[in-house]
């Protein structure tokens, strides 16, 4: 490394210290404003868990929970925050992916939790042994593990999305690495239960709220919160820039319960409309990612090839280690399962051009699949099939122009599948998405109803798409942008050094109250009165 190399990393280390310390001071700066003029009350707790959130510096998901307890806090209701310190051997965040023995950062996630916790009420949790757990671990292979009970807890399959979602695979390889890692995993997940029952025994809280719900720690406390009939809330990102998803389900299934009688004015289609032409030109950014970096048009080759096909239908793919994949894995296994389907189905139709588009994010730098769509196509020698064309991932290929030439769209559970609808083709999904209860795509019951739809869509001289498909899809859409997802834009700007990454902005506490904020009167509605989380007025 020369010179120069050396002190450009050394300026940006710099000022990453200085973003650190200036998020701490402000940091520390409300939550002693907050206690000043926060209330005393005998009311039950709330409890907050967010250990999966970050390690150092305030993630989103890190800044809606402290805003959220804050509010709360304000208007007299006692929040307790379960703060990991050193409890976890290690954390899915800090989980070194070539040494499962490693240890975490903690000394920066504890020294990020003093500021942000500083002036809350805290119980904090340390990491305990238990060589007779080690012991029952000792002999078991990978399925055994990811069965695994104690003391009726089910902690092999409450671990089983993190292992998934931090080795960036489904199918998991029973090798030593993830033998260990998932013994870790469960040793942490133990430590953690014992200690997150003795809170729950002495302040019989009114209710949890948890981070996301499926990363382990945070999936471990809802379960013994629920086995006890206590509330549980989890959140998650929203579908809008620094917007958050409150539910009492699960917050990565994002289920939305729409009035029926709900139906879009002009205004309201005209901002939808706004939003979904920037959207199908790729410009789209969620929890600090910009998904597609550039879009290009097919191209003249690829539009000539598929002149030569009867028929054009697009498969539509998801990263398979996402934390929507459990909810979606209803009708097949899993997606590869569905694929391997789909090649048979292209080999008896030589017809029709099936053109199977990689996810984008399933190559994202720092975060790339083990197990992905390209691999699958390699091995399956897909280049083979003369009716079959393969999209990877980096080639960003307007998916928008694919869907207007095709006679049908074949989907998982992608986000592709709502806005095909709404450009009016028809969708045939594989696996629940968040939207198909709300009757915007066919979604048939099981695998036999599922292959015989889909051949009678082949054979089908003219798809005829239901027309409440497309309202339906935009009455979905707009729901989860200007209803569900409650902007903390007030309250949070980019921290400039990390995507993802936020600070607090300048602001008074009074900002905080639910009559000065639609998101807090969102939340406090929620969480106090079992309000469904949605803002009442839009904003405008």
């Amino acid at each position: 490394m020369n010179l120069s190399s050396i002190l450009t990393r050394l300026k940006i280390r710099a000022k990453q210290e200085v973003t650190r310390r200036s998020s701490y001071s402000g940091l520390r700066a409300k939550s002693r404003e907050v206690r000043e003029y926060a209330p005393v009350s005998d009311q039950k707790p709330i409890i907050f868990f967010d250990a999966s959130t970050r390690l150092d510096g305030l993630s989103l998901n890190a800044g809606f929970a402290i805003l959220s307890a804050w509010s709360l806090s304000l208007q007299g209701v006692p929040v307790v925050h379960f703060v990991c310190s050193a409890g976890l051997k290690p954390c899915v965040l800090g989980t070194n992916r070539k040494d499962a023995h490693a240890a975490p950062p903690c000394a920066n996630c504890i020294r990020q939790s003093e500021a942000t916790f500083s002036n809350s009420q805290l119980s904090p949790f340390t990491f305990q042994p238990d060589p007779i757990f080690d012991q029952a671990l000792e002999p078991l292979d990978l399925p055994e593990l990811m069965t695994f009970k104690h003391q009726d807890i089910p902690l092999g399959e409450l671990i089983a999305p993190s292992i998934r979602w931090i080795l960036r695979r489904h199918h998991l390889l029973d090798d030593q690495y993830t033998r260990d890692l998932y013994k870790n995993y469960l040793r942490s997940a133990w430590s953690l239960a014992g200690q997150f029952e003795k809170l729950l025994d002495e302040t019989n809280p009114q209710l949890v709220v948890v981070f996301n719900g499926l990363q382990y720690p945070e999936a471990t406390a809802r379960w013994l919160a629920r086995r006890r009939g206590i509330r549980v809330v989890s959140h998650e990102v929203g579908m809008q820039p620094f917007s958050a998803y409150f539910t009492d389900g699960d917050a990565t299934a994002y289920d939305l319960n729409i009035p029926s009688d709900f139906q879009l004015n002009q205004a309201q289609n005209e901002k939808l409309n706004a939003y979904l032409s920037a959207r199908f030109k790729g410009d789209f950014h969620m929890a600090g990612v910009q998904f597609w970096p550039e879009m290009s048009q097919l191209s003249p080759e690829f539009v000539q090839f598929a002149k030569g096909f009867k028929q054009i239908v697009p498969v539509f793919t998801n990263v398979i280690f996402d934390t929507s994949q459990p909810h979606a894995n209803v009708i097949f296994d899993d997606m590869f399962s569905w694929l391997d389907h789909i090649l048979d189905v292209a080999r008896n139709h030589p017809e029709t051009l099936f053109v199977i588009r990689a996810h984008p994010d399933e190559a994202r730098p720092g975060k790339a699949s083990e197990e992905s769509v390209s691999q699958w196509a390699h091995a399956r020698q897909i280049k083979r099939i003369p009716n079959l064309r393969f999209v990877p991932p980096r080639k960003f290929i307007n998916s928008y122009d694919l869907i207007r030439m095709a006679k049908f769209v074949l989907i998982y559970n992608s986000t592709i599948g709502m806005e095909a609808s709404i450009l009016g083709a028809g969708v045939l999904s594989a696996g629940k998405a968040r939207y198909t209860a709300s009757d915007v795509v066919w979604f048939p019951r099981d695998k036999t109803a599922y292959f015989s739809q889909l051949e009678d869509l082949l054979q089908a001289e003219h798809v005829e798409v239901p027309a409440h498909f497309k309202n339906n899809a935009r009455r979905f859409l707009y729901w989860q942008l200007y209803r569900s997802s409650l902007s903390f834009e007030e309250f949070l700007e980019p921290d400039g050094i990390w995507a993802g990454y936020v600070k607090l902005k300048k602001f008074e506490w009074q900002s905080l109250l639910p009559d000065h904020s639609e998101t807090m009167a969102a939340v406090s509605d929620g969480l106090l009165r079992n309000g469904d989380f949605m803002l009442k007025e839009e904003r405008e």
